[in-house]
């Protein structure tokens, strides 16, 4: 299983995403049946790392981005994993506009998972830290969202 997550520049929302879901699969006992990654839309900060605001949220709640590198979503993403999850509408938006014909991968909004299936995880970048703490708050209850969902599938594959 193959989990990528996208938002627009890969330093704010999307890391956050990747480096929270990690924690959660580790917890459950699945990170070694998942593989996880975030990418942006736009290539501005491609190869930077995280922004500090968000590494440090993050930090303070015991999740490591220190590690990640900004990169662009590209065409081998709809093939390779199985969940592309959009931070927001018009990340998703963008995805179908470059997705392929017939891609049988899920490609939805985030949030879905947490039960608000119309709701976007709001772009901290030009607010303040509460900001990035309303993003680590809804993001944690996708994650967990989706580790059920995952571990739901696992049990129903056997």
């Amino acid at each position: 299983m193959r989990v990528l997550f996208v938002c627009l520049g890969n330093i704010c929302r999307s890391p956050t995403a990747e480096g929270v879901f990690r924690r959660r699969l580790e917890a459950r006992g699945l990170s070694h049946r998942v593989e996880v990654d975030s990418c942006g839309i736009a290539s501005w900060h491609q190869g930077k790392a995280p922004d500090p605001r968000a590494v440090e949220a993050a930090a303070q709640r015991g999740f490591d981005l220190s590690t990640l590198r900004a990169r662009q979503l590209n065409a081998e993403d709809f093939q390779a994993f199985d969940f592309l999850l959009a931070m927001d509408h018009d990340n998703l938006s963008a995805m179908r506009e470059q997705a392929p014909e017939g891609m049988s991968a899920h490609m939805g909004l985030f949030l879905e998972f947490a039960g608000l299936p119309d709701k976007a995880v709001p772009d901290p970048y030009y607010g303040g830290e509460e900001g990035f703490e309303e993003v680590l708050d809804l993001v944690e209850r996708a994650a967990e969202g989706l580790v059920e969902e995952i571990a739901s599938r696992r049990e129903a594959c056997r």
